[in-house]
């Protein structure tokens, strides 16, 4: 979800994939349906590129870029030829072969255990939808509303959007998106958190519920959607509407403001990136430093593999533009589930298999092409290197033996970089956040990854909507080897921040600041909300209040750390 709330009335975009026709074509048609398959992928490869320059001055930074993601995966084999493969071999249209193709490779994408790699199968399901749309001669994304409703604002539903078509979709009337598919890390969900605009994502079935012209209400902060309110509710919702507009206008002042707390503790706010044109984003918040940049976007999208120089183009960009804030950077973290040359193998339990650090250190040569252009771009300021996916203290080893090796490298090769480099590792896995003393012993710094912390000690499949409701943050178990690790890292005198999704909810900073974390990573949009809770915090008391509900079983009552 992405808070915020609109009022508007429902716009129903249509999705291509559903209404295909499928037919067989006879032999003699191979060649010419692939041509015309061919010819619309051109169409809309030209299209994506005609966008991506001339995009407005006040487009939002992420949308040049996802714009040439798709543009990309247009020209991929996995697509096109492995589509042109089904017509020869099945003899089916074009339409029935690209969609057939498109639910291959979602599969392939939703068996991914990476949340933000698996919500990157939108990415293929909107690039298919829009050659659709070439192949069929239809480029309509949204009916029109009578001239009666002419001057109201739009709420797009839809079954999912594409970066595109969010771009297309802007406008003076434009209020929120509400979609079937999508979770946090969902384009439509970070295009939307850019724009300032309300979204709420993964609604199931909100395309078959709602008709064009019906009036909407949006209310991003708690995910609900009301069709056709009554008279009061609307009056309600237009309060409340207001009330966090100007709530959102107060905290602007924030921005350059120190996010210390009223007992004097000084706090990092740092923020997440998966782009090199996001650092920008997240100077302009006002962020301390970027806690967590995701390198495997650089690697997602494109039949090749990103170079040295290419890598050390994306990194050192990253770091010039926070101006000498530090920049941590997490290594290639895919999995078995997901090979870089596109073929695609699914491991028996590919949440346990071979990814992350288990996977770069027994691909050496793509390592090491990383690792070459980290030390590169840490020339241009400071640069910390965090290992993904850490259980054991022979893969730190492993790690700084590839380090070193890079360095010599370079050495040999007379290219400059730092001589300090800090190097960190992700804590996601119980077995290191309970025998956490090697690890902070020997390691620079150490950054909770949340999101799969929870998954791996509560035994549950964050993707899995039949075990959803038991994905708890505040689980005991959770918080206990949350606070094993900072207090482990206070003992050590070395920095421990969060940078999963926990950092950026900013019901649940007074928590973190009582288990006595000091630095957070978060989005940029969230940086003000957190901000403004860290000033309003006095941390010695929440340490007495949070170590005190550490004792018991049940989750900690949020409500009482705020009173």
């Amino acid at each position: 979800m992405v808070k915020g709330f609109a009022i508007g009335r429902a716009v129903v975009m249509g999705a291509a994939t559903l209404e295909v026709a499928h037919y067989r074509i006879q032999p003699d048609d191979v060649q010419s349906e692939c041509e015309r398959l061919e010819a619309a992928v051109a169409a809309a490869a030209e299209e994506l590129n005609n966008m991506a320059s001339s995009l407005p001055a006040d487009a939002p930074r992420e949308l040049a870029a996802l714009l040439t993601v798709h543009g990309m995966l247009l020209v991929d084999p996995m697509l096109l030829q492995q589509t042109c493969d089904l017509i020869a071999e099945r003899q089916y249209n074009a339409e029935w072969a690209l969609a057939t193709q498109g639910q291959i490779l979602g599969e392939q994408f939703a068996a991914m255990e990476d949340e933000y790699l698996r919500e990157r199968g939108a990415d293929v399901r909107q690039v298919i939808e829009r050659v659709l749309r070439m192949l069929s001669g239809s480029m309509t994304l949204l009916p029109l509303l009578d001239a009666d409703h002419a001057d109201e604002s739009l709420i797009v539903v839809a079954r999912d959007i594409s970066p595109a078509d969010m771009l297309r979709l802007r406008g003076a009337r434009f209020g929120a998106f509400l979609t079937d598919l999508g979770g946090p890390t969902s384009h439509t969900a970070i295009v939307a958190r850019s724009m300032n605009v309300p979204a709420v994502v993964g609604l199931g079935h909100v395309r078959s519920l709602v008709r064009d012209g019906d009036m909407l209400i949006a209310d991003g902060s708690t995910g609900a959607v009301l069709i056709n309110p009554s008279e009061q509710v609307l009056d309600e919702y237009h309060r409340r509407q207001q009330a966090y507009a100007d709530e959102r206008a107060a905290l602007t002042v924030l921005r350059d403001a120190q996010a210390v707390t009223l007992d004097g503790v000084a706090i990092r706010l740092e923020a997440n990136i998966e782009l090199p044109e996001e650092a920008a984003v997240a100077m302009a918040a006002g962020a301390d430093g970027i806690g967590l940049f995701r390198s495997e976007f650089l690697f997602m999208g494109r039949p090749d593999l990103p170079g040295e120089e290419e890598q050390y183009q994306a990194y050192s960009t990253v770091v010039r533009t926070m101006q000498g804030r530090p920049v941590t950077i997490r290594t290639l973290d895919l999995g078995a589930d997901k090979t870089l040359d596109g073929e695609v193998t699914v491991a028996t339990n590919p949440a346990l298999g071979l990814r992350a650090i288990r996977y770069c250190l027994a691909n050496p040569e793509l390592f090491a092409v990383q690792l070459k252009a980290l030390l590169r771009a840490s020339r241009h300021g400071p640069v910390r290197i965090l290992i993904p996916m850490i259980s054991h203290m022979h893969e730190v080893l492993a790690t700084r033996q590839a380090i070193a090796a890079a360095r010599a490298e370079l050495d040999a090769r007379g290219e400059k970089y730092s001589g300090k480099i800090e190097l960190g590792a992700m804590v996601e896995i119980p077995a290191i956040a309970i025998a956490i003393e090697p690890f902070v012993a020997d390691l620079d710094f150490l950054s909770i990854g949340t999101n799969d912390l929870i998954q791996y000690t509560l035994a549950i499949d964050r993707g899995d909507n039949d075990v959803a409701d038991l994905y708890d943050p505040l689980h005991p178990a959770v918080l206990r080897l949350i606070a094993n690790t900072i207090n482990a890292g206070e003992r050590a005198g070395k920095p421990v921040s969060v940078c999963g999704e926990m950092a950026g909810d900013a019901r649940v900073t007074r928590m973190l600041l009582g288990l006595g974390l000091k630095e957070f990573s978060m989005h940029p949009q969230q940086l003000l909300d957190v901000k403004k809770e860290v000033r309003l915090a006095h941390t010695n008391a929440l340490r007495v209040k949070v170590a005190s509900a550490l004792n018991r079983a049940e989750p900690i009552d949020l409500a009482a750390l705020a009173a």
